[in-house]
Order: C-alpha cells, then sequence, then structure tokens
C-alpha cells in the first residue's frame, strides 16, 4: 500500500493485535483504558493506523516516562 493509503486506514482490534504482536485482549483494555488512540464505531473499538503509528513513535520517545504515571 502506498504511504497516502495507509495513513487513513482504519484497523480493527484483531488487526491492531496483529500489528503491535500482542493478543486482542491486550489491545481492548489498553483502549477501554485510553491509553491507546481508539474510538467506537456502532460500539466496537476501530483504531487510525497512522494514531496508531505515531503512539508507537511517542512510546518510542516516551517510554520511560510512563512507567511513572500516577
Amino acid at each position: 500500500m502506498s504511504k497516502s493509503t495507509t495513513e487513513g486506514e482504519i484497523l480493527t482490534i484483531k488487526q491492531v493485535a496483529e500489528y503491535l504482536l500482542v493478543t486482542e485482549r491486550t489491545i481492548y483494555r489498553l483502549a477501554a483504558a485510553k491509553k491507546i488512540p481508539a474510538f467506537k464505531v456502532g460500539g466496537t473499538w476501530r483504531f487510525s493506523r497512522s494514531a496508531i503509528d505515531a503512539w508507537i513513535k511517542q512510546q518510542t520517545i516516551d517510554g520511560h516516562d510512563a512507567e511513572h504515571d500516577d
């Protein structure tokens, strides 16, 4: 896919779990706790690929700070 196609891409919990190499349950918990950028459509979680990519970069930069959030 071209970059312009993936930027606007909307992903499901399953797709995000596969992308991040974690379980669907982990993604669900992160979304419910508002720790990962997500939104609901008709009661099901959806994710913007560009927002997930930005979140990954933010975690990489601030990863050590996330452990100390109170």
